[in-house]
């Protein structure tokens, strides 16, 4: 069975190591604007929820990609955006429904998460365990739908 990464929201304390682990990953240097992870602040609500590509069986950015340059790893299941056939057009980034496909204007192509191979950075380095590696049989659509769900930011009665 393929894995995904699982977000639990209620356990992200917002200290950025997810961040900075995955733009060291994939860039070699500790700077959050180069991240594949991001986390959100819900400011009046005082949480934080990390994010990032879930990988969606439907794919859309992969559907998208007019060069096909997003693929499948078959060892994964993550979709990859393969660099050297990236063109830059930013396509994918309009088709994905989560906005967790990104362009980066220093290479001129898109970025997303790719698992890291199979051992993420991310759910390596945090601490509170808000974010792990494990078996998944849900969609990125449902998985979206769960997190939203978790992370109600309405005011509660009293």
């Amino acid at each position: 069975m393929q894995k995904s990464l699982h977000i639990d929201p209620n356990k992200c304390t917002g200290c950025l190591q997810c961040e900075m682990a995955c733009s060291f990953e994939n860039h070699g240097v500790f700077n959050i604007s180069k991240s594949r992870i991001k986390v959100f602040n819900f400011e009046h609500a005082g949480r934080k929820v990390p994010y990032t590509c879930t990988q969606c069986a439907e794919a859309w950015c992969l559907n998208a990609c007019p060069v096909d340059a997003i693929r499948i790893d078959a060892g994964t299941g993550a979709k990859v955006v393969h660099e050297d056939v990236c063109v830059g057009c930013k396509v994918c980034t309009i088709a994905c429904p989560f906005g967790t496909v990104n362009y980066v204007a220093e290479s001129g192509k898109v970025q997303k998460c790719d698992l890291c191979g199979g051992e993420p950075a991310c759910a390596d380095a945090c601490p509170t365990g808000a974010i792990t590696y494990v078996e998944a049989d849900w969609t990125g659509l449902d998985k979206m739908r769960a997190w939203a769900g978790k992370t109600d930011t309405q005011p509660r009665a009293a």
